[in-house]
C-alpha cells in the first residue's frame, strides 16, 4: 500500500534513503571507496598509498594522447584522487567505515563529512602557542607604554621634575658645553634634556608606585609565557611555603616574625604586591604597633576608619549637596555629555 498523505510519503523517503550507504555528493558518491583503488578495509595504510600510485601512474592525463584519451584519464585520475583523499586520512577512513555499516544516519554522515572538510586542518596546539604568543607580546608592549606615559606624566609634576634636575646637575648629565651645544637647536636642547630627566626617574629617584599610577617597570618574569612556564616552579614554592606556614604557626604555634605580620596585614587590607609597596616604611610601622596583624584587632581598626570617614563625609558640605541631589531626583547621577 502507498503512502497518500505528505507526512507519509516524506516518511517513506526518509527510510528509503536511508537505506542506501552511498550518497551524491559525499566521498566517493555512488562508488565505494575501497572498490576504486582496489582495497580492502582490512588492508594497511601502506597498501592503500601503495595502490594509489601504481593507478594514478595508469591514468595521469600526461600518459594519454589524443584529446578523448585525456579527458577521460582526467576523470578516472580524479576519482582516484577522491578516494585516495578518504582512505588515507584515519579520521575521515573512520566516519567513511561507519557510514558503509550505519547507512540508516545519512544525517549523521552529512554533517561529519561536511564538518571534516570545512573544518580547517590545524594543530590546536600551534593555535594555543601563537595565541600565547600575541598575547604575552600585546601585554609586554602595553606595560611598557603604561609604565613610559607614566613617567612622563611625572616630569610634568613640579615636584619630581624639580628634584630630577638636581640630580642632573650634580651628577652632571646635562650638557653645559656651550661649545657642544652650538649648532643645535632649542627644540634638540630641550628633547635632548628631556630624556634625561626620564632616566633620571627611571633609574635614580625612589618614587612609589601609587604615583606612578600603579604602574612599574615591567620585567620579563611577568609575561605570560614565562609564567607558564615557571608555574610547575612556583607552584611547588608556594605548596613548600603553605605546609612551613601551617607546621610553624598552626601545629608549633611559634611567634609571627616581622614578615608573617605584614603579610598577614597586607591579607586582610586586600592590597597587591605592588600598593603595599607604595605604602611607606613608617606607615607599616604604625600597622604594626596597632597589631592589625591580629583578625580581631584589625577588624576594630577597619571599622573605627570607616566610622571617620563617614563622618568627615557627612560634615563636608560638598557630600550633603550630592545626597541632597540624589534624594530630590531619585535618580542616578551621570558624568559626561548625555
Amino acid at each position: 500500500m502507498w503512502p497518500t498523505t505528505p507526512a507519509t510519503l516524506f516518511i517513506w523517503l526518509v527510510l528509503i534513503q536511508g537505506s542506501y550507504a552511498l550518497y551524491e555528493g559525499m566521498y566517493c558518491g555512488k562508488e565505494n571507496c575501497y572498490e576504486v583503488l582496489g582495497v580492502g578495509r582490512d588492508d594497511s595504510k601502506g597498501d592503500i598509498a601503495k595502490a594509489y600510485r601504481k593507478l594514478a601512474r595508469k591514468w595521469h592525463p600526461d600518459m594519454h594522447q589524443g584529446a578523448e584519451a585525456k579527458a577521460t584519464a582526467e576523470k578516472e585520475f580524479q576519482r582516484i584522487a577522491t578516494a585516495y583523499e578518504i582512505l588515507r586520512d584515519a579520521d575521515s577512513k573512520t566516519d567513511y567505515d561507519y557510514m558503509l555499516d550505519n547507512p540508516d544516519e545519512f544525517y549523521w554522515h552529512y554533517y561529519r563529512y561536511y564538518y571534516r572538510r570545512v573544518t580547517p586542518k590545524v594543530d590546536v596546539r600551534l593555535v594555543i602557542a601563537v595565541t600565547i604568543t600575541v598575547i604575552s607580546a600585546c601585554q609586554y608592549y602595553v606595560a611598557w607604554n603604561n609604565y613610559r606615559s607614566a613617567v612622563s606624566y611625572l616630569l610634568q609634576v613640579p615636584k619630581h621634575r624639580t628634584r630630577a634636575m638636581q640630580i642632573a646637575r650634580e651628577e652632571k648629565l646635562l650638557e653645559t658645553d656651550k661649545k657642544k651645544l652650538r649648532g643645535k637647536s632649542k627644540s634638540e636642547i630641550r628633547e635632548e634634556e628631556e630624556e634625561v630627566l626620564k632616566k633620571v626617574i627611571e633609574e635614580k629617584m625612589d618614587i612609589s608606585d601609587e604615583d606612578r599610577g600603579g604602574y612599574s617597570k615591567p620585567h620579563w618574569t611577568d609575561i605570560l609565557w614565562v609564567r607558564i612556564i615557571l608555574l610547575p616552579y612556583t607552584t611547588a614554592l608556594y605548596i613548600k611555603w603553605y605546609v612551613t606556614w601551617i607546621w610553624r604557626f598552626n601545629i608549633k604555634k611559634e611567634e609571627y616574625g616581622e614578615e608573617e605580620k605584614f603579610y598577614l596585614i597586607q591579607k586582610y587590607m586586600n592590597c597587591t604586591k605592588t600598593q603595599w609597596e607604595s605604602v611607606d616604611d613608617e606607615q607599616k610601622r604604625e600597622y604594626l604597633k596597632l597589631r592589625l596583624w591580629k583578625k580581631a584587632e584589625f577588624d576594630e581598626w577597619k571599622a573605627e576608619r570607616e566610622a571617620e570617614m563617614k563622618a568627615k563625609l557627612a560634615e563636608s558640605s560638598r557630600y550633603k549637596s550630592i545626597r541632597r541631589y540624589l534624594k530630590n531626583n531619585k535618580q542616578q547621577m551621570t558624568f559626561g555629555p548625555e
